[in-house]
């Protein structure tokens, strides 16, 4: 467990101890876990967004599965058309 020491705003510091208190019903150490709570949520949701922008990477980047693909999805239903339009389907 670590010890910090930080300075914040008086008006942002009272109506955090309050919430934490209503939220902790004021129970010993309150303040201290609803900053680790906060905290975690902070550090969850930052990863969380970089999960997000490395899935997209490699959703962009795409994933070669060894076969030909297409480009783009209309080029499937392009190449279905044409064997629909040759009577061939």
């Amino acid at each position: 467990m670590a010890t910090i020491t930080v300075n914040v705003d008086d008006e942002v510091y009272e109506k955090f101890r309050k919430l934490a208190s209503e939220e902790h019903n004021g129970k010993k150490g309150f303040l201290g876990d609803a900053i680790t709570g906060s905290m975690r949520k902070e550090v969850e949701a930052n990863e969380q967004e970089a999960a997000k922008k490395r899935l997209l990477a490699i959703m962009k980047k795409g994933i070669r599965l060894g076969f030909k693909g297409y480009k783009c999805r209309d080029e499937i239903y392009e190449d279905r058309m044409e064997h629909i339009l040759a009577g061939r389907h």
